[in-house]
């Protein structure tokens, strides 16, 4: 099941060109069994499933939120899995967006928690930089605009959908992940790629507002 599973998203995915294609999915499954690994936790044939299959019904990658379900749903009725696992790996896959970081319950599973910490993990540090870039660049999002305020307190709606650029979601998303990962071993891996970030946002204004004393000094 595992092996059909990477051949399902290996297709499904491979002309995505917006951050969650299958390395990104790899990446996930990879950091959700170390997880495992480290806490001694969960069921890692559960958390390997959810991990492989978790963008298969993302609104974002899909014409809409119910085309997505009805492929991840397809492919799970072509497997001989007992209907408990198919429900939990539901289950897992259902809790891991962020949808705007409002109104949603925590996992209610460990499983649950680490698939959502390893799929966070890849959306900060330098992995992440890369990713929200790719990502507004193929919805056609701005660079940067600093008339445009940061949002807070959003809808999934307005996370979707409201005015943005690349470098708000950093404030938007990205800076808030390290505070809501809820593993210890997630919470060690993210001090560092949080890090990575903050500096690359000191850089990266210090060149957009002509900084350029700093290289004489």
């Amino acid at each position: 099941m595992i092996k059909e599973a990477e051949q399902f998203v290996k297709k499904r995915l491979k002309n995505d060109t917006s951050g969650h294609d299958w390395y990104h999915i790899d990446r996930v499954r990879k950091a959700s069994l170390y997880i495992c690994k480290q806490e001694r936790k969960g069921n890692p044939f559960i958390i390997e499933m959810a991990a492989l299959l978790h963008d298969i019904a993302d609104v974002k990658l899909n014409a809409s939120k119910e085309a997505g379900l009805h492929a991840l749903d397809y492919f799970l009725q072509t497997q001989k899995i007992a209907a408990k696992d198919k429900q939990h790996i539901l289950a897992v896959i259902e809790s891991v967006s962020f949808n705007g970081g409002n109104g949603i319950s925590p996992p209610a599973t460990i499983e649950a928690k680490i698939v959502q910490d390893g799929d966070r993990l890849d959306a900060i540090g330098a992995i992440g930089i890369a990713r929200t870039f790719a990502y507004g660049g193929s919805k056609g999002s701005m660079l940067y605009d600093p008339s445009i305020e940061i949002r807070e307190n959003m809808s999934e709606i307005e996370y979707r959908h409201g005015k943005s650029t690349s470098i708000h979601h950093f404030y938007e998303k990205l800076l808030k992940l390290k505070d809501l990962l809820h593993t210890n071993t997630a919470k060690k891996i993210a001090d560092e790629r949080h890090q990575v970030m903050e500096f690359f946002l000191a850089e990266f204004y210090k060149e957009w507002n002509g900084t350029y004393e700093k290289y004489f000094n």
